[in-house]
C-alpha cells in the first residue's frame, strides 16, 4: 500500500512537470508569435511613412532580424525553464555554453563582424541598393545589401563582393546631391577673363537645355584660377546636380566648351618637349 501511494505521488509529480513544461512551451510560443507580431506592426507603421522602395526593404531587413533575436530568446528562456524542470542544472550548461561560445566566437570572429557590420550599415542607412560608392578599394553601383556583404558591380561590369567586416569607411556618392567639378586648361597666353566668361556661357546654355535643365540644381559656380601647371593654367568651376549625375553632366559641358573655344580659337594646351641632339657648340676662333 506504501509502495502504491509513493507510486501515486510521484506520478503526481511526473504529471505536475509534465504540465509545466506544456505551458512553458505554450507560453514561449504565444510570446513568439506576440513578439513576431508587433515588431511586423511597427514595422509597417514606419515603413508607411516611407516614400523610397529602398528604405522599405532596408526596414523589412531589419525587421526579419529583430524577429529571429526575438524568437531566439524567447526559447531560449523556455528552453532553461524546461531543463530546470525536468530537473537538469543549468549552471553547468551555461559554463560549457560559454566555453563553446567563446571557442566558436574566436574561431567565427570575421564572420560574426561581418554581421555586425551588416546589421549597423543597414541601421545607419549608410548604403542603400542603387547608391555609387567606393567602399576601401572598391567602387562601383550597389546591387544587394545584405548583413554579410556588399554586392557592388563597376564600370567595366564586374561584380564585387566586399564583407561588411572589411568596411572601415564608406564614400557615397549619390546622396541628396552631387557636385560635377571640371578642371579646364588654357595657355598662358590666353586672357582668363575672356576665357572665364565664355566658360558661363557654356554652361547657362547647358542649363537652358530641356534635358539638362532637371538634372542641374543650381547655377553655374566659377571658382577661378586653381593652380599653374606646366602647359596650362587651370580654371575650375562646378554644378550642383541630381545624385548619379555628375558625370552626365560634365562629360556635356566640356563637350560643347571644346566646340566653344575651337570657335574663338582659345587653345587647350598640350605638353610640349624639346628635344637636343647632343651635338657639341661650333666654336668660333679668336682674332688674331
Amino acid at each position: 500500500m506504501q509502495t502504491l501511494v509513493l507510486w501515486w505521488h510521484e506520478l503526481g509529480s511526473v504529471a505536475t512537470s509534465g504540465l509545466r513544461i506544456v505551458v512553458i512551451l505554450v507560453m514561449a510560443g504565444i510570446a513568439t508569435m506576440l513578439l513576431k507580431r508587433a515588431i511586423r506592426a511597427f514595422r509597417m507603421h514606419i515603413t508607411r511613412r516611407m516614400g523610397d522602395r529602398e528604405s522599405v526593404k532596408r526596414a523589412e531587413t531589419l525587421g526579419r532580424v529583430f524577429r529571429y533575436i526575438a524568437s531566439v530568446v524567447v526559447w531560449l528562456i523556455a528552453t532553461m525553464l524546461i531543463l530546470s524542470e525536468i530537473g537538469v542544472s543549468v549552471a553547468p550548461i551555461l559554463g560549457a555554453a560559454g566555453v563553446a561560445g567563446l571557442a566558436i566566437g574566436f574561431g567565427a570572429q570575421s564572420l560574426v563582424k561581418d554581421y555586425f557590420t551588416g546589421f549597423f550599415l543597414l541601421l545607419e542607412n549608410q548604403i542603400r541598393q542603387g547608391d555609387v560608392v567606393k567602399v576601401g578599394d572598391h567602387a562601383g553601383l550597389v546591387e544587394e545589401v545584405t548583413l554579410r556583404y556588399v554586392q557592388l558591380r563597376d564600370y567595366d561590369g564586374n561584380v564585387h563582393f566586399v564583407p561588411n567586416g572589411t568596411i572601415s569607411t564608406v564614400v557615397n556618392m549619390s546622396r541628396g546631391f552631387a557636385q560635377a567639378v571640371v578642371d579646364i586648361g588654357v595657355a598662358y597666353k590666353e586672357n582668363l577673363d575672356d576665357v572665364m566668361s565664355v566658360m558661363r556661357e557654356v554652361a547657362d546654355q547647358l542649363q537652358a537645355d530641356a534635358d539638362f535643365s532637371p538634372r542641374i540644381l543650381d547655377k553655374f559656380e566659377l571658382a577661378g584660377v586653381e593652380r599653374w601647371d606646366d602647359s596650362a593654367v587651370v580654371i575650375r568651376g562646378r554644378f550642383r546636380v541630381m545624385p548619379l549625375e555628375q558625370w552626365n553632366v560634365r562629360r556635356e559641358y566640356l563637350r560643347r566648351l571644346k566646340f566653344a573655344f575651337d570657335e574663338r580659337n582659345i587653345e587647350i594646351p598640350y605638353p610640349h618637349l624639346t628635344l637636343y641632339s647632343g651635338t657639341p657648340k661650333v666654336q668660333q676662333a679668336s682674332p688674331e
